[in-house]
């Protein structure tokens, strides 16, 4: 099939070709972009916190009137108050275990620093962004953490501080991707690492496989599974217990916990929120990537309805206009696959010339979000899968008109002679 004809057809249409070119490449550059943009919203969903998720919960609440825990006194009787707390949760007979912590994974609240193989060093002198959990022996049982080496806190390992005491643990339990980062050469177990810029050292007792962090957002992402965990109680006037429960009993011990913790003292709060399971938690954290993953593909679906539609009415306009041209091709021989085949070919014509601008587009708005945004750099092959959309979407879109177009009577030909 000769192009020639193709070509002076659609230099008498030039208006419309550039219109649909144009929209096709516009179509391209933003269904790319926001493809990448939902698979990286989807993999944020689906990235696992190396912890059993499932029975686990988070307490949140603030004593009144509790002392500053600005002197030892009042950092003793703070950590009684908790002590007391952890019991009473303990003594619960569908409680598998429970301890204090200052936050979990996807919560919004951490505390970050750094880790470092030299006293004194800071996080812009390079080693590692870290995350840190604070807990006690039954930290690793009641998130369900996965110990690879090393061992476990032990009662004896377990101190408490004050909100504003520096001071750092001797020992410390880091996750995999930590040590694997700070000891490359596998050997982290036993090691000394300076934590926060520090001059007191603290020992790598053990290695969990995986801890994320708590923040989700892009901040974050250069330090996800860098965590570690200290054996220390944080005294404060309001504390953080995570309780594990039995398989099925979830439900009924949160219920139940208000009552628990009142009888203990009476001068706390606890709200609505107070008492939070974990999956709840997750989808609180998640909320706004499986909202924006659910935009980009109302937008991406918009955008290729209204280029479809765009491509069947200008086609359809073309044969229109066509029709007696058309009658004249089936009088000389013309088959109707060939009235078919021809204005595939002119649309393939069209979509190409637009899918070659929008590959341009697509990359030049990947670099203006990633200047803006902060984010990753598009891979091409998300750009080949815009491309081949764009172009079967043009081809399934033509279909219909170039269909009717082939259905034209030989005999058209001669009804305006």
């Amino acid at each position: 099939m000769s192009l020639h004809p193709m070509i002076a057809a659609l230099r008498k249409h030039k208006a419309g070709v550039v219109l649909i070119a144009l929209q096709i490449a516009l179509t391209l550059a933003i269904v790319c972009n926001a493809i990448f943009i939902i698979y990286a919203r989807i993999q944020n969903v689906q990235r696992p916190t190396g912890m059993e998720e499932s029975n686990l919960f988070l307490i949140t609440q603030q004593w009144v009137g509790a002392p500053s825990g600005d002197d030892p006194a009042d950092l003793q009787k703070l950590d009684a108050m908790m002590r007391e707390d952890l019991n009473v949760l303990r003594s619960m007979p569908d409680v598998v275990s429970v301890t204090p912590i200052n936050t979990l994974p996807l919560f919004p609240s951490s505390w970050n620093g750094s880790a470092a193989l030299k006293p004194g060093t800071d996080l812009r002198a390079g080693n590692a962004r870290t995350t840190f959990y604070f807990g006690d022996e039954q930290l690793l049982k009641t998130l369900g953490l996965h110990l690879v080496a090393g061992r476990n806190f032990t009662a004896a390992d377990v101190t408490h501080r004050g909100f504003r005491d520096a001071t750092e643990s001797s020992i410390i339990i880091v996750t995999k991707p930590l040590a694997d980062k700070l000891f490359p050469q596998g050997d982290a177990l036993g090691k000394a690492i300076y934590l926060n810029g520090g001059n007191t050292p603290s020992t790598i007792v053990g290695e969990v496989e995986r801890l994320q962090v708590p923040s989700v957002a892009s901040w974050a992402s250069g330090f996800v599974w860098n965590s570690a965990i200290s054996p220390v109680r944080m005294n404060i006037n309001f504390s953080r217990y995570a309780v594990r429960t039995k398989p099925g009993r979830l439900d009924a011990v949160m219920r139940a916990v208000p009552s628990k913790l009142y009888a203990v003292d009476a001068m706390r709060v606890l709200d609505d929120d107070s008492v939070k399971s974990f999956k709840d938690i997750r989808a609180d954290a998640y909320r706004a990537d499986i909202g924006m993953a659910v935009l980009m593909g109302v937008i991406c679906l918009i955008l290729l309805a209204v280029t479809a539609a765009g491509i069947v009415g200008l086609t359809s306009f073309w044969v229109g206009q066509r029709h007696r041209q058309i009658g004249v091709r089936r009088a000389l021989g013309a088959r109707k696959i060939d009235i078919l085949r021809y204005f595939q070919m002119e649309n393939l014509m069209i979509a190409g010339g637009g899918a070659l601008v929008g590959v341009a587009l697509a990359v030049g708005l990947n670099r203006l979000l990633m200047s803006k945004f902060e984010m990753q750099s598009m891979p091409t092959f998300y750009v080949l899968v815009g491309l081949a959309v764009v172009v079967v979407l043009g081809q399934i879109a033509v279909f219909v008109p170039a269909r009717r177009a082939s259905n034209v009577p030989p005999v058209v030909a001669t009804r305006s002679v």
